[in-house]
C-alpha cells in the first residue's frame, strides 16, 4: 500500500477519545500494552460517521452522571499522569485492512489513515458504534458477517468498547468491558506470559462482579 513508508506503528489504534476510549487506553497502558487514541471516526469531508453518538443511558440520573463524571476525571489523570497518546485534536478519516500477517507480522494488520498521517496497528478498538453501522462497515471492508458481530470482530483484530445494540452502556458496564478487551489484546500481544504487574491501581473504578 502507497504511502505507508513514514506511518507511525503502534500495537492498538483505539478510536474515540471520551470514556470509553480512556478506559480501554487506560487498561491497555497498565498491561504493558502501547496505543494511540484518535478523537473519533469521520468521514473525509468532516462528518462524523461510525461514531455518530449514542443515547446515553446514565444521562438522565443525577447520581449516575455524577458517578461518570468522576470516573472520567480519575481517567483524565491517570492518561495525564502516565503520558498516554491521546490525540483529542485527531480523527480517522478510513480504515483498512492490511491482510492476516505473515511470519514476521503474526497478527492482523491495519491502517488508519488520520490528516496528521497514518498510524499502523495489529489491534483496532472501536467506541461509540451501533451494531448497525459497524455491520455496514464491515461490509464495506469486504468481510463477511454472521449473527455473532463480536466474534467476526475479534477474529480480524478489531475490538467493541462502550458499544450498546440501543443505548450506550453504563460508566460501570464501559469499564466491564475494556478490562475484558484489554485482557483479550493484551493476550495476544504477550502469548506466553501476560504481564502480572499492573501499572496503577483502580480500586474505586472496577465494575461489579
Amino acid at each position: 500500500m502507497p504511502g505507508l513508508s513514514g506511518a507511525e506503528r503502534t500495537t492498538t489504534v483505539v478510536i474515540g477519545a471520551g470514556l470509553p476510549g480512556l478506559a480501554i487506553a487506560t487498561e491497555l497502558r497498565r498491561r504493558g500494552v502501547d496505543s494511540i487514541t484518535v478523537s473519533g471516526l469521520e468521514a473525509p469531508g468532516g462528518q462524523a460517521s461510525q461514531t455518530a453518538p449514542l443515547q446515553r443511558c446514565d444521562a438522565a440520573g443525577g447520581s449516575s452522571l455524577q458517578e461518570r463524571n468522576e470516573i472520567l476525571r480519575q481517567l483524565r489523570n491517570y492518561a495525564s499522569s502516565h503520558h498516554l497518546d491521546i490525540r483529542n485534536g485527531t480523527a480517522a478519516v478510513q480504515l483498512d485492512r492490511m491482510g492476516a500477517g505473515t511470519a514476521d507480522a503474526p497478527l492482523h494488520r491495519w491502517a488508519v489513515h488520520t490528516p496528521d498521517g497514518v498510524l499502523l496497528a495489529d489491534h483496532i478498538v472501536l467506541t461509540r458504534c451501533a451494531h448497525s453501522q459497524l455491520r455496514r462497515m464491515l461490509t464495506d471492508l469486504g468481510i463477511s458477517v454472521g449473527q455473532n458481530l463480536v466474534a467476526a470482530m475479534r477474529a480480524i483484530g478489531m475490538y467493541l468498547v462502550g458499544v450498546g445494540e440501543l443505548i450506550t452502556p453504563t460508566p460501570r458496564e464501559v469499564l466491564r468491558q475494556a478490562k475484558v478487551v484489554g485482557q483479550a489484546i493484551s493476550a495476544k500481544v504477550y502469548p506466553d506470559s501476560v504481564p502480572s504487574v499492573l501499572t496503577g491501581s483502580f480500586a474505586t473504578l472496577q465494575a461489579p462482579a
